[in-house]
């Protein structure tokens, strides 16, 4: 489903990541494990065209997508979850989930609201006035209200109360057994343990370990 070879990525002159190679085969769940600094995130926006590779490959459902701009890669069906979350705090939760919306398919109103219920019972509060976790689910609703084929989460345990980590693990799980495929950059172990059927240890812009 998602193939990486010999990815190079960086900032201008600065390198980030270095020949990075993996693979995630569709339906699985695979994290990035890595510290702050190891260049999850990079390798996430190099796959996603919000940072151009240097070099190397990105094949998604058999097409080549290294070099193709951020919206044509969600076009193609491949959904990202930002680490900042991104969402439309002057819009209410059921208006960020329609602004999201971007196909026919399995994830409507109400089969996300089932997938996070606490979003069932707040649909008309603003983005703005919702706390870091409930932000953090909404952004979750809304890459699936897109009908992504597979999706990229960047970080979706950090800094959340251990009862939104707890929230976001089941969805997550609850994801694989609807069939989607996903790649999440992660720092912890333990939520990676919960949530992925493999993992590769990224560190300092190299895969070490698999």
């Amino acid at each position: 489903m998602l193939e990486v070879r010999g990815l190079c990525a960086g900032y201008g002159a600065a390198r980030v990541l270095f020949d990075v190679s993996f693979e995630v085969r569709r339906g699985e769940v695979v994290a990035l494990l890595g510290h702050n600094g190891a260049g999850k995130s990079t390798t996430l926006k190099a796959i996603m065209g919000l940072v151009q590779p240097q070099s190397g490959r990105v094949v998604f459902d058999g097409r080549d997508i290294a070099g193709l701009q951020a919206y044509e890669i969600a076009r193609l069906g491949l959904g990202y979850v930002p680490e900042d979350r991104r969402i439309f705090t002057e819009l209410t939760v059921a208006e960020n989930l329609e602004v999201g919306r971007k196909a026919q398919g399995p994830w409507n109103e109400e089969r996300l609201f089932a997938l996070f219920p606490a979003l069932g019972r707040m649909r008309a509060r603003r983005g703005g006035q919702m706390s870091g976790g409930e932000q953090q689910m909404l952004c979750i609703a809304r890459t699936l209200a897109g009908n992504p084929a597979a999706v990229l989460l960047d970080e979706p345990s950090e800094g959340l109360a251990p009862v939104v980590v707890d929230a976001i693990a089941k969805a997550i799980v609850e994801l694989k057994r609807a069939g989607l495929t996903v790649l999440l950059a992660e720092q912890s172990e333990r939520f990676t343990q919960r949530v992925a059927d493999r993992a590769y240890r990224l560190e300092k812009g190299v895969i070490a370990t698999a």
